[in-house]
């Protein structure tokens, strides 16, 4: 007993080992080399606690952004309290998620190679996240769940997600690439499909956005850390300035926290850290990902020969980049409308996560420009930034208020906000 005991603390326990140990066997199995083993396991384990130390970054930006825009706001609704927040619910429930991701894989595996929706999908970083935050809705819904009861839910609920979704945007994918050889495996998936009904309804497919001469000047929106520097910096610098500008106590607080340092340049700081902070994560998680991918693939096809790869949104831009940058002008105009109405209207700051919305508004465009040419993809856009700023104020404040409500913030997803309710619904009626 004190054996398991140690084993269900310490391997079990500790989701950066446990992760090690899932590369190490998928390692083992493929046959690669003694440095080859060493290398994966070890470079998978430290990627997954550089995540924590990203997210610790970015929880501490939020905590002047969001009383800051609430005194911008004139919101007197206290700030979010009494969460566990990413770090101690990785600590607690990261191996249960750990390990639902790589059976979760395993079903979509199975899946794929005894049903007709033959896809793998592969876009790692959007396994962690999905699980991630459906573990946190499930927690926050019927408090601490058993561990293997936990594992097996989320098992069967991302093998059957990640399975379906990429047979869901294929017919429009294959319109987009000319061809059946690869899926889009993201959780943008909802609103891609939803730009392209829309741009269907409302476009003209004949205006392609691949006609039009986009200024080179543009170019840098197609960097998210450039992005997210940029509009963070922004909201920052005109949040900080208005503060500036108020006598309240709550602006004088607030001002207080820069110490010596101007509040203006204090917040332009923050702004800078905060797309740190992300840049960080996403280092950990390419990492991790870059040794837990290859692991996965090389059992994958070896059991589906020919199932087509679900991938990340990136394998979109190579066929239709200018959609791309008119997706995320659609999504950046929508966020500021929604950041004020949810500000002004019921008292909610919306963090405008760039790096959500910039994969997210390059998909909905793509897909909005596939049906309905330069305005399909400029309503994609728009609408994602919809479907992004009222998913997460309904999350924050109902699905995850407990558990991770930072997390969804900046790292929840449109289908994870779509399919939110559901994963509350099953868990409450299973658990």
């Amino acid at each position: 007993m004190n054996i398991l005991t140690w084993i269900a603390n310490n391997i079990f326990g500790t989701p950066a080992i446990l992760l090690g140990i899932i590369v190490l066997v998928g390692l083992v199995l493929q046959k690669k080399t003694a440095s080859q083993l060493v290398t994966g396991t070890l470079k998978a384990v430290v990627g997954f606690l550089i995540i924590s130390a990203g997210a610790n970054i970015i929880v501490g930006a939020l905590n002047i952004f969001e009383p800051m825009w609430k005194e911008v706001f004139g919101i007197n609704v206290p700030p979010l309290a009494g969460f566990l927040g990413q770090d101690a619910f990785n600590s607690k429930f990261g191996s249960a998620i750990t390990l639902a991701m790589s059976i979760g894989f395993l079903i979509n595996v199975l899946l794929a190679r005894f049903t007709k929706f033959k896809y793998i999908y592969l876009t790692g970083h959007m396994m962690f996240w999905t699980t991630t935050i459906f573990a946190g809705i499930v927690i926050n819904a019927v408090g601490d769940v058993s561990f293997w009861p936990l594992v097996i839910f989320l098992s069967i609920v991302m093998g059957l997600y990640w399975t379906l979704q990429p047979a869901l945007t294929q017919p429009i994918m294959r319109k987009i690439t000319k061809n059946d050889q690869i899926a889009l495996g993201h959780t943008s998936a909802s609103v891609a499909l939803l730009g392209a009904g829309l741009g269907k309804l409302f476009g003209n497919k004949e205006n392609d956005a691949e006609k039009l001469k986009v200024p080179k000047g543009l170019e840098f929106i197609r960097d998210s850390n450039v992005i997210t520097a940029l509009s963070m910096g922004l909201l920052f610098l005109i949040g900080s300035i208005i503060v500036s500008t108020k006598g309240t106590p709550g602006a004088t607080e607030l001002i207080k926290q820069a110490g010596q340092q101007n509040f203006v340049i204090y917040s332009i700081i923050q702004s800078l850290t905060f797309a740190g902070g992300i840049a960080v994560v996403l280092v950990g998680v390419r990492m991790f990902i870059g040794e837990l991918v290859p692991a996965f693939k090389g059992i994958a096809t070896k059991i589906v020969p020919g199932a087509r790869p679900a991938l990340d949104v990136p394998i979109l831009y190579p066929f239709s980049p200018n959609a791309v940058t008119l997706g995320f002008l659609g999504t950046l105009v929508g966020a500021i409308l929604w950041l004020l109405v949810l500000g002004k209207g019921i008292g909610y700051v919306f963090v405008p996560t760039m790096i959500v919305l910039f994969f997210h508004g390059a998909a909905a465009g793509v897909f909005g420009n596939a049906t309905g040419g330069v305005r399909g993809a400029l309503i994609g856009g728009f609408m994602t930034a919809t479907v992004v700023a009222w998913g997460q104020y309904l999350m924050v404040t109902n699905l995850i208020t407990k558990t991770i409500p930072d997390t969804a913030m900046w790292a929840a997803d449109s289908d994870m906000f779509v399919l939110g309710p559901i994963i509350k619904f099953l868990a409450q009626i299973l658990f």
